[in-house]
């Protein structure tokens, strides 16, 4: 074995790449062997600058669009017009509790139908009879457009907040669902195996070995969830609420406080990116653990 070679319990491996700088440190054992450790990625600074340019010229058209008169102000705020009505909506209180209601609904009602999709997509993925049997069904309830479900449930829980929790439910339980099914049919089969013939059956094989190997297909799932589930509220909120920011917006528009419905907007934007960015974090998490 060369000078350039590493052991890696007892194994000779590959020579260690000249690129990898400081991170990855060559430590000795007891038994005389040398571990390398994986060296950890590094997130740029300036790729977090490359994701602002975008955003800080659309915000300077946007500037320039609505002073020098591009488009008239009854179609287009100004951006301080929209800081003013953020202002007066935060000091009366109203603007936090719009937020505060409608963040509730979306963390409450996906994370319901992110359990509830997992669930359905490990039995449906696991299961060519479940395969058949479920998976019709719920494909075609998969097709009904969100604003269908809106009347259905006004009727029979009313006006509270089950039913807008329920509607946002189902808005994230099927990208779960079609992602963690669609995955599950692909794992390898050789790694299945090996899992039985460490003794893993049923539930322990599912969350010890088949789980972790769609780690990837689960968190997309989860970010497409997560996107329905804002898309859900504000169906909910347009037609049967008297609080919330879709409520917000639909009452903005028949008022004509343009301000306002654009800050509707951004707030959602916002909330959509910052609840995506935890997604992110859980995302890191566990393939960190599992990966």
């Amino acid at each position: 074995m060369t000078g350039d070679s590493v052991v890696r319990g007892g194994i000779a491996g590959p020579p260690a790449d000249p690129h990898v700088t400081g991170e990855a440190a060559v430590h000795s054992s007891e038994a005389g062997t040398s571990v390398v450790e994986r060296p950890r990625p590094r997130r740029s600074s300036w790729r977090w600058l490359i994701g602002a340019i975008l955003p800080v010229a659309l915000l300077v058209l946007w500037w320039a669009a609505s002073h020098l008169g591009w488009v008239a102000a009854f179609k287009l705020p100004s951006p301080e017009a929209v800081i003013q009505a953020a202002i007066d909506l935060a000091q009366r209180g109203v603007l936090w509790e719009y937020i505060g209601i409608s963040l509730q609904r979306v963390l409450l009602g996906f994370a319901i139908g992110a359990i509830v999709g997992l669930a359905l997509g490990a039995i449906v993925g696991l299961s060519r009879l479940a395969d058949g049997f479920l998976a019709p069904t719920i494909g075609a309830a998969r097709a009904v457009p969100s604003l269908a479900w809106v009347p259905l449930l006004i009727l029979y829980l009313g006006f509270g907040e089950d039913s807008k929790v329920t509607l946002v439910a189902i808005g994230a339980l099927f990208p779960v669902y079609t992602t963690v099914a669609g995955a599950l049919r692909h794992v390898d089969p050789h790694l299945v195996e090996l899992g039985r013939a460490y003794g893993l059956h049923g539930v322990r094989l599912l969350t010890t070995v088949q789980l972790p190997a769609v780690i990837p297909a689960i968190i997309s799932g989860l970010r497409l969830a997560l996107a329905q589930a804002w898309l859900f509220l504000v169906a909910a909120e347009l037609l049967g609420s008297t609080m919330g920011l879709g409520f917000l917006l639909i009452e903005s528009q028949n008022n004509g406080r343009i301000d306002r419905l654009f800050l509707a907007i951004l707030v959602l934007a916002v909330l959509g990116k910052a609840t995506d960015a935890l997604v992110g974090v859980l995302e890191r998490q566990l393939l960190k653990r599992w990966g």
